[in-house]
């Protein structure tokens, strides 16, 4: 920087971090905020960047009764696309972009600067511009948790803030189809006008809503219906990860009934966003040729017969005007297909652990001309708190590998597993990550490798207080699981305590779990709720955020003494331990579950919640 200051720098506080940034000599005094704006942007400019301004001018705070403070906006073709030049100026500022969407980032790049300057703003000079032109954030609302459209838009709200300009809304059961009602009667489903609502509240700030619509697998809960069940791959039912009943999961590739199906609901949903791209899934096809389809397998092979599929589905987008996202992991188990598929279609690259193989699966796509994304994710499901070190390392190392290999976009998913039992708070260490990530890659890296920042990020963009710790505490209960010494993959020991408790002792998704290890975590846990409850955060939803991080820290502690009684229990039998011993935990389970209503109501709809607390309820009945 060209000039030292004593004060925190303001620069500091840019999220994402710019692509360069110089301190300059001087300052802005704040004043009445005088806006020109070049003509070759208007009247789309107003329209599109009204809610940009709203945001900035609220940050602004002017405090001066006279003087002014321009704000002069004008194109410049020359700079890439969403790319944009700041200049802070004793004189005022000025803002060169290409298009509205680089004016946009302009002025949400000041509004951080202008919460963060105490007094006049700093001269500056900016110039940026993303690494990838899509930067997304997708949202399973159908594992049982629907949100509000509140909590959906004040979501919005603040992504756009972080320059994110993607969400998508993932759909098995929770869109209010016509003529589907026993699918979604009892999941608070969207209805049509309601996606209309939020699909204009989206484009208002800067952001496409993307639909996502299970198309194949993942199929279950309309399955089980007996409207739908002859459509299914094996009618009668396979075990698999996402419920704990044998029940029919995928659809059959060879039925013509399968595509009618698909087309009414594509009818029906697509006409409710303006966005021309549709996630169709199509990933985790377990029971692929185990059933009606098996002779067609072994005949053409499994792969080939999937491939038929994928491009019976892109015929149908294709005739609605429409491109077709969808997970590319069953394509990867046979590369050699990848020159098969259409070549319009957009392959999104999913991988959650800590060492993910973005690299080798970028590579394959890349090397034959397709357009995808990287999708690493928030590590927050099946967790109760989250898992931060996996998730800070995943998303780097998704981001790192698709700027190498030319990736169009990187989408971050917030998955719901067993029950959707993480509070709302504990997606966002990944969702900011993945906003620094997906827009300056080398950058993120750099600074989220000091131990305090994706703290300090936190307290200052989520829960709008710098210095608040809740961010810390919240990094901390993220930690758990570390502190247990336990292993397991896709979620934290704690929460595999509770869920896979009917299924016996011990459980094969824990390994190397301890009374000591356990113990460890529950006094670490201690620590991080004291420390929550220190922290002071302000944003409107702080009561929210408070009482269900303390709430999950609990669920949390309960697990680790409910799995080390299990451990001092012959074969882990609950029927070993003490009468009194079983009644404190069956005590504590029902203080716990008794609670969960509160902290679910808050930002959810009801549908889906009697689900996700029957996940705590069998835990439980196994106490008595």
């Amino acid at each position: 920087m060209s000039v030292a200051s004593t004060r925190p720098d303001p620069l500091q506080a840019v999220w994402p971090p710019p692509l360069r940034a110089e301190r300059r000599a001087g300052s802005l005094a704040r004043g009445e905020l005088a806006w020109c704006v070049a003509a070759e942007f208007e009247p789309a400019f107003e329209r599109e960047l009204r809610s940009a301004r709203a945001a900035f001018e609220r940050a602004w705070r002017s405090t001066a009764a006279t003087g002014k403070a321009p704000i002069a906006v004008e194109r410049a073709n020359e700079l890439a696309p969403q790319g944009y030049a700041l200049r802070v100026a004793a004189d005022g500022v000025r803002i060169a972009a290409r298009d509205a969407a680089g004016v946009r980032h302009a002025l949400a790049t000041l509004a951080q600067l202008s919460r963060a300057a105490d007094g006049p703003l700093p001269a500056l000079a900016i110039d940026d511009a993303p690494a990838f032109a899509e930067r997304g954030v997708m949202l399973d609302v159908s594992r049982t948790r629907v949100p509000t459209v509140a909590t959906l838009e004040g979501l919005v709200e603040r992504l756009a803030a972080l320059k994110v300009n993607r969400l998508q809304l993932y759909f098995e059961h929770t869109f209010a189809y016509n003529g589907h009602e026993e699918v979604w009667r009892e999941s608070s489903a969207y209805t049509p006008d309601e996606l209309r609502a939020l699909d204009r509240h989206c484009a208002a700030h800067g952001i496409e809503l993307v639909p996502n619509q299970q198309s194949f697998g993942h199929m279950h809960r309309w399955l089980v219906h007996d409207r739908y069940r002859p459509l299914a791959e094996v009618p009668e039912g396979v075990e698999h990860a996402f419920s704990i009943h044998k029940e029919p999961y995928a659809l059959c590739p060879l039925d013509e009934r399968t595509f009618a199906l698909l087309e009414d609901l594509y009818d029906q949903l697509l006409p409710c966003v303006a966005s021309r791209t549709l996630n169709v899934g199509l990933d985790e096809t377990f029971d692929l040729g185990l059933g009606r389809s098996k002779a067609a397998c072994e005949a053409r092979g499994k792969h080939h017969v999937y491939l038929d599929f994928v491009r019976r589905v892109h015929a149908l987008l294709a005739a609605r005007g429409r491109r077709m996202q969808f997970w590319g992991d069953i394509v990867l188990e046979a590369p050699e297909i990848v020159p098969e598929l259409p070549r319009d279609v957009v392959p999104m690259l999913w991988n959650y652990e800590a060492a993910p193989t973005f690299d080798r699966d970028a590579r394959v796509f890349a090397e034959h001309g397709f357009e995808y994304h990287v999708c690493p994710g928030t590590a927050s499901w099946q967790s109760l708190l989250g898992r931060v070190d996996v998730m800070r390392a995943n998303v780097l190392e998704a981001a790192r590998a698709g700027a190498a290999h030319g990736a169009r976009g990187l989408l971050v998913t917030d998955w719901g597993d067993r029950g959707h039992h993480q509070p709302w708070s504990v997606s966002w260490p990944g969702l900011v990550t993945a906003a620094g990530a997906a827009w300056n890659p080398a950058a993120a890296a750099q600074r989220l490798a000091e131990e305090d920042e994706l703290a300090e990020l936190l307290d200052r963009h989520v829960f709008d207080a710098p210095g608040a710790g809740t961010g810390a505490a919240l990094l901390a209960l993220g930690r758990a699981g570390d502190a247990s010494g336990a292993v397991s993959t896709n979620g934290l020991p704690l929460f595999f305590l509770l869920a896979f408790a009917p299924k016996g002792w011990p459980n094969p998704r824990v390994k190397e779990l301890t009374e000591e290890g356990l113990a460890r975590a529950e006094r670490h846990l201690a620590d991080a709720r004291a420390a929550l409850a220190r922290s002071t955060p302000a944003s409107a939803d702080a009561r929210s955020v408070l009482d269900e991080l303390d709430w999950a820290a609990r669920v949390a502690q309960f697990a680790a003494r409910f799995g080390a009684a299990r451990l001092a229990a012959p074969e882990g039998a609950l029927a070993a331990l003490s009468r009194l011993e079983r009644a404190a935990l069956a005590s504590e389970l029902d203080e716990r579950i008794a609670e969960y209503g509160a902290v679910w109501h808050a930002r959810h709809r009801p549908g889906g919640f009697g689900e996700s607390r029957a996940w705590l309820e069998r835990a439980r009945a196994l106490l008595g």
